[in-house]
């Protein structure tokens, strides 16, 4: 079968962002003893991303005031510059994973001015139901103030997430195509270079729990007429083993083409990480990408798990604690800080190297990766 001709292209996340979309944490699915937190984080998130560009946060309307509120507290302490770079947009919003969710913007190869969008109709990572923030878990009974039950994420709320990313591309108002892939996956799934190198795991892509009945040859054709992929780099992965089912943006990442920054699990991590990582480098270490380099694979060592574990029923056993999980900004690089202070410190000094051009800036969470994810999880550029 000859190989599908590219309509669209993939631009590099470093490419000059219009403004980055963010989600407010919903109650339908947030841990009702880390909600606080994770309100707290996304809203730092954000002020640190609007010292470099806008930031359009997307909120449930009966969660507007509480944001807004949020907001202003901290934005106080802003530059006057900053301060009205957070822009609040009532959504039907539940997940803050947006680049699982929103929209992939992307270019057409016949005009590379001409701005279109990906949906990627998310499917609740492969619908995984099963996991207890989907339904009534002990920490949601009786959680409320009022003593209610604390809401789940029903058929609605779910039918919301689906149709998030084309809600979003109507509000932003600027009539950008959306384009419906034929092949469903998350953005957290996959790892672009810009200059036609895809890395992913195959345990969140070519997988019946997404593409039922889809063969890789034809994923492949799929992905290369919307984003260009001139070179694929599969990775097994483990299906199962989170929600999401291992996604390669907690994995490897370019820091820009030629160049792939991995996370090297902690000493106290399981062995499954371990083997993945192991699997991940052979890999890598003799991969040509799609312009003929050989790549440069550098490690970054993860922090101790134990320092960020909490006892929330629910939450995530192996906490999601990568720095490879970070978001390019307009001239920057927000990574996040775990609280161990030798590993972040590193962390740290390392990206500064690797971007002596970028101003590097940390946030410090530990609800976003007892819940699953970090920074990139949480942040979607628009272009």
């Amino acid at each position: 079968m000859a190989d599908q001709e590219s309509e669209y292209i993939y631009l590099p996340e470093t490419t000059p962002h219009l403004a980055t979309i963010l989600s407010f944490p919903s109650h339908s699915s947030t841990f009702p003893a880390l909600y606080d937190k994770t309100c707290a984080e996304i809203v730092e998130l954000a002020a640190t991303i609007a010292h470099f560009e806008p930031v359009r946060l997307h909120v449930r309307p009966e969660d507007q005031a509480h944001a807004q509120n949020l907001v202003n507290n901290r934005m106080v302490q802003a530059p006057p510059s900053e301060q009205s770079r957070i822009t609040l947009i009532p959504a039907p919003t539940n997940h803050i994973w947006v680049r699982d969710t929103g929209p992939m913007y992307v270019r057409s190869t016949k005009n590379p001015t001409e701005r279109h969008a990906i949906d990627f109709r998310f499917c609740e990572w492969g619908n995984s139901l099963g996991e207890l923030i989907f339904n009534d878990s002990p920490d949601k009974k009786g959680a409320m103030r009022d003593g209610s039950d604390w809401p789940i994420l029903d058929a609605g709320r779910r039918a919301e997430n689906t149709a998030f990313a084309q809600r979003v591309l109507e509000l932003e108002g600027a009539g950008v195509p959306r384009v419906v892939s034929k092949v469903r996956l998350e953005g957290g799934g996959i790892e672009m270079d810009g200059e036609g190198t895809f890395m992913a795991m195959e345990s969140s892509v070519t997988v019946d729990s997404r593409n039922e009945g889809i063969s890789k040859e034809a994923i492949e054709d799929e992905l290369r007429r919307l984003l260009g992929v001139k070179k694929f780099i599969w990775i097994p992965g483990r299906e199962g083993l989170d929600i999401t089912d291992y996604h390669i943006d907690a994995e490897a990442r370019f820091i820009r083409p030629g160049v792939v920054v991995v996370g090297k699990p902690h000493r106290k991590c399981k062995k499954v990480f371990w083997d993945v990582y192991r699997e991940m480098r052979d890999i890598l270490d003799v991969t040509i990408d799609a312009q003929g380099r050989k790549l440069e694979v550098i490690d970054i060592e993860e922090p101790d798990p134990e320092l960020l574990q909490g006892d929330v029923p629910g939450e995530e056993t192996d906490v999601a604690a990568s720095y490879v999980n970070f978001y390019f900004t307009n001239g920057g690089l927000v990574i996040p800080a775990f609280g161990d202070v030798e590993m972040d410190r590193r962390a740290l000094e390392t990206l500064q190297k690797l971007v002596p051009e970028r101003e590097v800036r940390q946030v410090a969470v530990n609800a976003l990766p007892r819940t699953g994810g970090v920074l990139h999880c949480t942040t979607q550029q628009v272009l």
